[in-house]
């Protein structure tokens, strides 16, 4: 009897873990991957003196056709008149994603905005078993030899963002921002999770604007100037190499946060190898006697055959950078 009772007790148990199990999956792919929500963080990297400039941090959409809740969502958050958007890459998450991705983006005309490419820019979601992110980052090529043939339209992405919303591409490039008074010289690079980064190009461009910047913030009647970095996956090579070229501030996306989170213990995976701790969020990223500050986006969604979220909402976020104390 008393063996009978105990196999009935275990027996409970596994349903109870059993229901528990299917409830909070249950809970993330039906309801907390819609719970959209705006972050907002206040970030002292100005210098002493200057005006206080919002950037509004977008990544990782992943932007499938139907997804309508999700395009009038970030149409709406134009109304928060940002100086600036930082769009960290992995747009589109369908072959038809592009025009989700022009409605949702259609009111944010005449703002100034950089953008970069994640993976998912140039190549459509796959079918994969969710156990293979515990043993490393995820790859996207097949294999040494035989590298994913680019099957979304990025040539129609880069026309939207850079001739209609007149964003600035920063894949492998640099450029510079001007916002009340204060100039923001940015610098980003491809996405490292396919090694599309170009970093040993970095020094260079550099090098040629900083050679410009002088003149230009002279002749302009500038007085602030602020270094950004701007990458889609952040691998601790890249940070590091945005911190030797002087970054005050870095913006990356790609981990999703993590995704499925633990409540109190946080992310189970990053994606990448930047530290768990610093998976979403604002933080310090230290190499080399300097540092930067980083903000690592959980961004808006997810692949279409991974349509969970746990623990872990998708966001935008609303930066207002500061002068520092």
């Amino acid at each position: 009897m008393t063996g009978f009772s105990g196999g009935r007790g275990v027996g409970a148990v596994a349903i109870v873990l059993a229901a528990v199990g299917a409830g909070a999956f249950a809970w993330g792919a039906l309801v907390e991957r819609r719970l959209f929500t705006l972050r907002r963080e206040t970030v002292p990297v100005l210098p002493k003196g200057a005006a206080s400039v919002t950037i509004l941090h977008l990544s990782d959409l992943h932007m499938a056709p139907w997804q309508t809740k999700k395009q009038e969502w970030v149409r709406t958050l134009a109304h928060l008149k940002p100086d600036l958007i930082v769009d960290t890459g992995d747009n589109l998450g369908h072959e038809d994603g592009i025009p989700g991705i022009e409605r949702a983006f259609a009111d944010f005309g005449g703002i100034p905005g950089v953008y970069v490419h994640g993976s998912n820019d140039y190549f459509g979601p796959m079918h994969k078993n969710w156990l293979t992110y515990f043993s490393g980052p995820s790859r996207s090529r097949r294999g040494p030899k035989a590298p994913r043939k680019r099957n979304l339209d990025t040539q129609r992405l880069d026309a939207f963002f850079g001739t209609a919303l007149g964003w600035q591409n920063l894949n492998n490039a640099v450029g510079s921002v001007t916002v009340k008074n204060t100039r923001f010289d940015v610098f980003g690079v491809d996405d490292p999770h396919i090694g599309a980064d170009r970093l040993d190009l970095l020094t260079g461009l550099l090098d040629s604007q900083q050679d410009d910047e002088s003149l230009e913030t002279r002749d302009a009647g500038l007085q602030h100037v602020v270094h950004v970095g701007v990458v889609h996956a952040p691998y601790q090579r890249v940070l590091n190499s945005f911190v030797n070229h002087g970054a005050d501030i870095i913006l990356a996306g790609h981990t999703h946060g993590g995704q499925v989170c633990v409540p109190g213990y946080g992310a189970l995976v990053t994606n990448c190898d930047i530290p768990r701790k610093q998976v979403k969020g604002l933080s310090l990223w230290r190499h080399a006697l300097r540092s930067a500050f980083l903000h690592v986006s959980a961004g808006l969604g997810t692949s279409i055959y991974a349509p969970v979220r746990f623990a872990c909402r998708p966001e935008a976020t609303l930066l207002t950078l500061v002068a520092r104390p």
